[in-house]
């Protein structure tokens, strides 16, 4: 039995040939030529019994599209309509740059895509959405990091390309300091990798007041204000960071507070045990008496004990500072040996 044709897809191209078309029907298997009227065309690839692609051979009017195979030639009346439909042209991409996951909405506009039968992004298909003489809406499909580049088919030929880039997702392996003040404004430098197009850095919830991008690897932001320990994440055109090894986390901390001293006084000698209660005191990292260091231990977070370092005999301030910054001052008086 000879080949059957059911049908070509687009129906109408450029006179001066090289439209890509698809051709259905069946008995395809060992077919050898495709005429449009009397002319050969080119490209013919036998995808299967029922599908062949080509690209159109130059001609005029309206030819019948056939296949010949080793059992004779098709004869069913299935035309192809040589059109003066002008070629499209691509002006612009938006956004230029996705998810290596694709499913993102990519909008292209130019001219000429009426009838847009194929969109490609590199060799990969796209769904076509919307499609207008000057804009055409699609869902991009997957694709490894790279550039790649952007056609539209249409009746009338193939366009220019556009580069559109496959950006891989960005990932936070550390923020440093892991701690700051629940009132935010602190800086805090965050490494990983895929930073580099960041658009955006969350803190849990809440945004960052701001940030700048230093490399690929590294960019500092501006804590917002919020509470307890959140994930830290960056956005950029290949989506938002999950959670992965490293330790993206911060946590804020309320401003420590000293609410006594006891004793309050003690030897200009030093060396006296000082309990201080007040609360926010886990992280404490220094203790100052009239800014002399001071050792000192955390039991919990609303108790410490330091040893009072020697001091001049007189009343002194003393001071707690936590990654919070530095609490309030209470006096602690040095007596005269």
């Amino acid at each position: 039995m000879a080949p059957v044709v059911t049908s070509v897809s687009p129906t109408q191209g450029n006179p001066a040939g090289g439209t890509p078309v698809t051709i259905s029907g069946f008995g395809f298997i060992g077919a050898t030529v495709v005429r449009f009227g009397s002319n050969l065309a080119t490209n013919v690839v036998v995808v299967s019994d029922t599908q062949i692609t080509a690209r159109t051979p130059p001609g005029s009017g309206t030819a019948r599209v056939t296949v010949t195979g080793p059992t004779g030639t098709s004869t069913q009346n299935v035309f192809f309509t040589y059109t003066t439909v002008m070629a499209p042209a691509l002006t612009t991409l938006s956004p230029t740059s996705g998810p290596t996951t694709g499913g993102n909405t990519v909008t292209i506009t130019g001219t000429n895509l009426t009838n847009a039968t194929q969109v490609l992004f590199g060799t990969t298909p796209a769904t076509i959405l919307t499609n207008t003489p000057t804009q055409i809406t699609t869902t991009a499909p997957a694709g490894p990091p790279s550039v790649v580049n952007v056609t539209v088919t249409t009746p009338g030929g193939i366009s220019n390309p556009l580069s559109y880039i496959y950006v891989a997702a960005p990932a936070v392996t550390n923020v440093i300091p892991q701690f700051g003040p629940d009132t935010g404004g602190n800086t805090v430098t965050i490494t990983g990798s895929g930073l580099a197009l960041a658009t955006g850095v969350d803190f849990g919830p809440n945004p960052a007041t701001g940030f700048t991008v230093i490399s690929d690897n590294q960019l500092t932001a501006t804590a917002p204000p919020g509470t307890g320990t959140v994930v830290v994440t960056v956005t950029t055109p290949g989506g938002t960071s999950t959670l992965g090894p490293g330790n993206p986390y911060y946590t804020y901390l309320g401003a420590p507070v000293i609410t006594s001293l006891i004793p309050d006084e003690g030897s200009s000698l030093g060396g006296d045990s000082v309990t201080i209660n007040g609360s926010n005191l886990t992280y404490t990292d220094a203790v100052t008496f009239g800014g002399v260091p001071a050792s000192f231990s955390v039991l919990s977070d609303s108790l410490a004990v330091a040893t009072a370092p020697a001091h001049a005999a007189g009343t002194v301030s003393v001071q707690l500072h936590t990654p919070a910054g530095n609490s309030n001052t209470l006096p602690f008086t040095y007596d005269p040996d």
